[in-house]
């Protein structure tokens, strides 16, 4: 398995790297946010452009893109349209959330994209295409806010995300009881070690799934999301302190 550089980063090697969402809602509130982020422990950042007033407005969006660029300097852009079915806020059509991705993609003003599974096999591949000719890393996701689907089928779904076309692979799923928490984390490291061709990206969300937000490294998953003000899902934790366990896990390895 290698690492998938992006920037100066690369994912998949050593400590498990840190994500921090923007949700902001104008171009202000997420100009704002974005301005603050050289300022603490994170690696990659988030646009959650499903909360951007504007976000049906591409020229607006690219336009917000170019400055949140600017206020980023070299750290690299993850785009994601979170759809209201995966824990978004607003719905929109299969159809016009490639062309997002796509014009988006374009500008060259992000550095990678969230491309959810469920989107339709078609549609995603066609999307990879066009994503990967303009040198944008692609996430294929998936988010599960009820419950925790069995060992077998997470590692089916990484594995689909995988042959799709991937850069990376992301599940996050609900825990209904501790031991969904485990089948999270077991399925993360039979994949790791048994299947994985790229890096991973999975979690177990809520208060209860905090530990696999953590432990990353041990089990297989190569990033992990901080929140930095609002959280964007349920169980982020703060990222001051996310990197401190992080880094103390680490050493602890060596």
């Amino acid at each position: 398995m290698e690492a998938v550089k992006v920037r100066n980063i690369n994912i998949g090697e050593g400590v498990p790297k840190i994500c921090v969402p923007v949700v902001g809602v104008t171009k202000e509130e997420i100009l704002a946010a974005a301005k603050t982020m050289k300022d603490i422990p994170v690696d990659v950042v988030e646009w959650r452009v499903d909360w951007f007033e504007h976000v049906f407005e591409t020229e607006k969006v690219i336009e917000a893109a170019r400055e949140i660029r600017e206020a980023l300097g070299e750290i690299p852009l993850l785009f994601t349209f979170r759809t209201k079915k995966e824990g978004g806020e607003k719905e929109i059509g299969p159809e016009a959330y490639s062309e997002l991705i796509q014009k988006v993609s374009e500008s060259g003003f992000v550095d990678m994209v969230d491309i959810e599974l469920f989107t339709g096999d078609v549609i995603v591949k066609n999307t990879i295409q066009v994503v990967h000719e303009y040198g944008v890393k692609v996430i294929i996701s998936n988010h599960d806010f009820d419950k925790t689907p069995g060992k077998e089928e997470i590692i089916n779904r990484l594995k689909k995300m995988q042959e799709l076309g991937a850069d990376i692979p992301k599940i996050a799923v609900m825990p209904n009881e501790k031991k969904d928490v485990l089948t999270l984390l077991d399925a993360t490291r039979e994949m790791y070690e048994n299947y994985a061709e790229k890096p991973l990206i999975t979690m177990s969300m809520a208060g209860m799934g905090v530990v696999s937000r953590l432990c990353g490294e041990e089990f297989g998953s190569a990033l992990t999301f901080g929140a930095a003000g609002k959280a964007s899902a349920p169980g982020q934790v703060s990222v001051e302190k996310l990197k401190n366990v992080l880094t103390l896990l680490h050493e602890c390895r060596a």
